[in-house]
């Protein structure tokens, strides 16, 4: 299908940063055209973006989607206590039809906030990988293994099985490695993901640091911070991303800069369980790749990156002290160019000829986005997910003015989710 997207402000977000008032074509899932105002050509449709600003989609670089189903359940507590008293016990309960559906549930969600990439950790994979393949969300899973100190050579046998038969399943999903975290994982556990990345060629993903107690315990085990007791492992011998990253001093920061790790921040999760803000600054400045992500739909409560976009900016003023720490620009990079570096999806990064259609158009015909100063600005600052008008994902309109174009349709994903969620909840 032969797009054209026409009358509005081209955000390209490419090396240049290029802004201007011009058109997109794209070609069934790839992008044709990026440029001034055009006349004449084919197009199967034809969409005047009356003014508004078409860029990059997106890119939610840390969820765990299926957790929808628990959304405004385990509020208010400590992280400890949310998972192990209240997450934990209803993820025993899950199966592989409720990860489904609790997942086409956040797609829905995603595609209205203008996300069209997202990299997801949990387990029942092959009915997640399913569901995103089936909502047309590219995603990049990364199995989340662990053993809590039990470990089974199972544990990397079924991941590494899944990662060579799940790559093949849809060109919209990847499969990748993770571990859960350095306190669910047995050292056996990070040895043996270290040997399979090496085997595989592929990196490995960690949530990292996001709690004061994590260091405090984890030091007070191995004699390590988190990022080296990892680290010695070769965990991140092959980069990979490393979750929240709350509580990494100086020294840290630098191994993950050598090690080319990306590390992905997620302000409001961090915020609402009161685990701190992270120094997002220093790893800039070290040389780190950030991106932004939302966390789970449990501990945000939502998967607005409009919302992660503004938090990452704000705090970094606060807690620094400088008005002028973290502007708009940079996070506007996070959430889209970073994002994609992080997940490697290479030829999602911007707007461009030859890259993929993946994209988001903002109406800024809006109250909370007049008058037009400068378009990045009012995208970090004022815009919110209201302001999405379309969302587009390898060429094709999933989204546009509050209506769905899935294959399964809003309402059935909404009845099924509510029917899985009041049985975990009796």
């Amino acid at each position: 299908m032969k797009i054209r997207f026409f009358n509005g402000h081209v955000m390209t977000m490419n090396k240049n940063n290029d802004i201007f008032t011009g058109e997109v074509h794209t070609d069934d899932d790839v992008i044709t055209y990026v440029g001034g105002e055009t006349s004449g050509g084919t197009f199967d449709r034809e969409v005047d973006m009356r003014g508004g600003v078409i860029m990059p989609g997106f890119k939610d670089c840390h969820c765990h989607s299926p957790m929808t189903l628990f959304r405004n359940y385990a509020d208010d507590l400590p992280l400890d206590e949310w998972l192990n008293d209240k997450i934990f016990p209803l993820e025993a309960k899950l199966d592989g039809e409720s990860v489904y559906w609790g997942t086409l549930l956040a797609v829905l969600e995603y595609l209205s906030g203008g996300v069209t990439a997202v990299c997801d950790m949990y387990f029942w994979d092959e009915w997640l990988v399913k569901a995103m393949a089936d909502g047309g969300m590219r995603c990049v899973f990364v199995k989340g293994m662990s053993d809590n100190g039990n470990f089974k050579r199972e544990t990397l046998d079924a991941c590494e099985r899944n990662y060579l038969m799940l790559n093949e399943l849809s060109p919209l999903v990847r499969y990748d490695l993770g571990v859960h975290a350095e306190y669910t994982a047995s050292r056996e556990l990070l040895k043996g993901a270290a040997e399979l990345s090496a085997k595989l060629n592929a990196p490995v993903s960690i949530h990292l640091s996001e709690s004061k107690k994590e260091v405090e315990d984890c030091v007070a085990r191995y004699g390590d911070r988190p990022a080296f007791e990892v680290a010695k492992y070769g965990v991140f011998d092959r980069g990979g991303m490393a979750y929240h990253c709350v509580y990494l001093n100086d020294d840290e920061i630098a191994l993950l800069a050598k090690k080319g790790v990306s590390v992905v921040t997620n302000p409001a999760s961090n915020l609402k369980l009161a685990n701190g803000v992270a120094p997002l600054i220093k790893m800039l400045e070290a040389g780190v790749n950030v991106a932004l992500g939302t966390d789970g739909p449990a501990s945000n409560n939502g998967l607005d990156m409009f919302r992660e976009m503004y938090l990452a900016s704000v705090l970094q003023k606060s807690v620094t002290g400088d008005p002028a720490a973290m502007p708009a620009e940079t996070v506007l990079k996070m959430a889209t160019v970073n994002g994609a570096m992080a997940m490697r999806l290479y030829d999602c990064d911007c707007l461009a000829e030859g890259k993929q259609a993946d994209m988001t158009l903002i109406n800024l015909d809006r109250p909370n986005t007049r008058p037009l100063a400068n378009l990045q600005k009012s995208i970090v600052f004022s815009a919110d997910r209201t302001n999405v008008r379309m969302t587009v994902v390898a060429g094709r309109i999933l989204y546009e003015d509050g209506e769905f174009f899935t294959d399964i349709p809003a309402d059935e994903i909404y009845r099924r989710c509510e029917e899985i969620a009041g049985r975990f909840h009796k």
